[in-house]
């Protein structure tokens, strides 16, 4: 692996960085306040419309896509670009790279038809509308995908689903109008991983029924929202159908694995900001007649951070790059490994960072309840510890322990 840069990713990266200094980072502050009033509670902020135009303008759009529709960027390339952007919680869908839109875009990329591509691809690649990713349910242990029960069943031309999802990822936000649906069409299948199917659901179809949004420790995480969802009775033409029946399993693990170093990558940038507040605040606070980088056991955190973060950068470039070379079946191991690795890494970092800024770490006057928030919740999202250890642990066992 070359550890040098592309030129044109190098480019980038400037470009971003001076975005976001010049233009996102001082309205942090204003975009949480613009979602505060409950009546635009789940509206895009006009602070973040203004600044994705600004974006779209300057040709910062669509990083995260490579092939036709996106901007060519190798998986390796974009690392360094979305960890920058990662710095700021909110900042990804400035330039149209946020979950659950990035997946969503990749799913129908690689597998939509020409009229699902036109219908749902073309306005979430222009950032006109947004999208909601419906995979887990209440009801069973969703991270084992063969789990699923929601029922989508065909009706002559159109499939009917019933089921209950939660954490549909993005189907809060008013401008969500396409929901991505995962279910069974095929329950009695032997092969248990072609039971499953996706297919495109618009939010606006009779039976769509939002019950709730769902908290992860307190935070609603508007205007974004992960809300649970009833579909009962649901009628979409079978046209919706993504790449056919029983295809959802395959479907699933092609689009959870760049979804999952895509977190890794934005992670890095929360623990990298956090390491860097740290710094500050250890420098200039003071305490038992000292400053606090004067003590041991802070000199000790800061470094064990810089040391943690190097870490699962390098893991988390070490995937992008066979992910590029080999494709992403081929690099599922060290995918797996950047998932365990980066978000209990970040939550450590993010837990020091809140440790040495005391009262105030745990207040809205820092980013670091949030990030740390995300940090937590992504060590379940995208498929918890557990299952990502246990693969590895298998596919070693099979290769003997050697590393391929």
């Amino acid at each position: 692996m070359d550890f040098q840069h592309s030129e044109r990713s190098i480019a980038l990266q400037e470009r971003v960085r001076q975005f976001m200094r010049q233009h996102v980072e001082p309205v942090e502050d204003l975009y949480y306040e613009q979602v505060k009033p409950e009546a635009q509670r789940y509206r895009t902020p006009p602070v973040l419309q203004n600044l994705k135009r600004l974006a779209r303008e300057q040709g910062l759009w669509n990083l995260f896509l490579s092939g036709p529709h996106g901007s060519g960027l190798t998986n390796l390339e974009y690392a360094p670009v979305k960890e920058i952007m990662g710095r700021v919680l909110w900042a990804p869908e400035v330039f149209n790279c946020s979950a659950p839109d990035v997946g969503n875009m990749e799913v129908l990329a690689q597998y939509g038809t020409p009229e699902q591509q036109e219908r749902w691809l073309r306005p979430l690649l222009e950032g006109t509308i947004r999208s909601g990713f419906s995979m887990t349910e209440p009801a069973v242990a969703s991270s084992d995908a063969t789990n699923i029960q929601c029922d989508i069943r065909r009706d002559g031309d159109h499939y009917v689903i019933n089921g209950r999802k939660w954490f549909t990822s993005g189907a809060m936000n008013e401008d969500c109008e396409i929901l991505i649906v995962m279910g069974k069409t095929a329950p009695d299948h032997p092969d248990r991983h072609r039971q499953q199917s996706m297919i495109l659901v618009p939010k606006d179809t009779p039976g769509v029924r939002i019950v709730r949004d769902m908290l992860t420790f307190g935070y609603d995480d508007a205007p974004v929202g992960h809300p649970e969802i009833d579909y009962e009775n649901v009628r979409v033409p079978a046209s919706n159908i993504l790449l056919g029946e029983g295809r959802g399993f395959e479907i699933a693990q092609g689009r959870l694995g760049p979804g999952r170093i895509h977190h890794c990558m934005r992670l890095i940038g929360c623990a990298q900001r956090a390491l860097e507040l740290m710094c500050e605040r250890a420098v200039k606070r003071v305490a038992f007649g000292k400053p606090l980088a004067e003590q041991g056991s802070v000199r000790e955190d800061i470094a064990h951070s810089f040391c943690e973060i190097a870490q699962a950068r390098l893991l988390t470039l070490q995937a992008a790059d066979k992910m590029d070379r080999e494709g992403n079946k081929a690099a599922r191991d060290l995918i797996a490994a950047a998932k365990i690795v980066v978000p209990s890494m970040a939550a450590r970092v993010i837990d020091r960072a809140i440790q040495v800024h005391g009262a105030a770490g745990l207040s809205q006057d820092t980013f670091l309840p949030r990030a740390y928030v995300y940090a937590r919740f992504i060590r379940i999202g995208d498929g918890p510890d557990q299952v990502h250890l246990a693969a590895i642990g298998k596919d070693l066992l099979k290769r003997g322990g050697i590393t391929s």
